[in-house]
């Protein structure tokens, strides 16, 4: 059967999250039955990164087995048929070797988070950024983050209920960026890792905003990761600021 790989975008608002739930609509779920309108049968697809109910992607990559040899080209249009009106589209796909995974095979996962500083509601921005209503100062945030960067126990940055078998990650970067958007002035941090903890970028942006707002000082996050407890972490921040904004390969598949 041959193997596909598909590079897919979707605004994470409607659904309870990337993998497929018997109750409740999934990114997942509207993937296998757009692939089933072009195959029947029951799909099962694999993703680089389950996201939470609420985050959006802009580069999440999954894979899938077909019976038909597809064109790639014509295989991302016809999913985006029956995937309409969902707020999802395969923006690309690419034939792929029959033992390449689309979460096994990665090497890298880069996420963005998009915060919003300005008091008026937002409103082409709703739903798409963390809004908060104070100015942050970039500097300190970022110093905070570099105790971040490398080696470490995020035991404090991991969600209670984190299924990962060990709390020990690599981060190989945070940068936070000062960007004038279309809604007013935001911060962009942009995080990349071979893998992530749950809940893990949400509760060092949301505990990074201590810091810009002066509540923390750099150093407390330091001796935060250093306590090595979830009750030392600051505020998790809300799931709509969130993207899966790409997965690196050892191979592009979409070059």
């Amino acid at each position: 059967m041959p193997r596909y790989a598909l590079k897919i975008e979707y605004h994470g608002a409607p659904f309870a999250g990337w993998q497929r739930q018997a109750d409740q609509p999934s990114v997942q779920g509207a993937v296998e039955a757009a692939l089933a309108r072009l195959e029947p049968g029951p799909h099962t697809i694999a993703a680089a990164g389950r996201t939470d109910a609420g985050v959006h992607a802009t580069g999440q990559v999954a894979s899938c087995d077909l019976v038909k040899d597809w064109d790639p080209f014509r295989l991302a249009e016809a999913l985006n048929y029956h995937l309409r009106p969902q707020p999802v589209a395969v923006v690309a796909a690419a034939r792929v070797d029959d033992d390449w995974h689309a979460r096994f095979s990665a090497v890298e996962r880069r996420y963005l988070f998009r915060l919003l500083m300005r008091r008026a509601p937002a409103t082409h921005d709703a739903g798409l950024v963390w809004q908060v209503k104070h100015p942050l100062e970039a500097g300190p945030m970022r110093a905070a983050a570099a105790h971040l960067v490398g080696h470490h126990d995020f035991t404090t940055f991991r969600s209670s209920i984190c299924q990962a078998a060990s709390p020990v990650k690599t981060l190989d970067e945070i940068a936070i960026d000062e960007v004038a958007g279309m809604s007013g002035p935001e911060l962009q941090f942009r995080l990349r890792a071979r893998s992530f903890l749950h809940n893990q970028v949400r509760s060092i942006v949301g505990t990074l905003e201590r810091v810009g707002a002066g509540a923390w000082a750099p150093d407390d996050v330091k001796a935060a990761l250093e306590a090595a407890d979830r009750t030392a972490c600051g505020p998790v921040c809300p799931p709509q600021g969130l993207y899966l904004a790409g997965v690196g390969y050892p191979e592009e598949p979409f070059a």
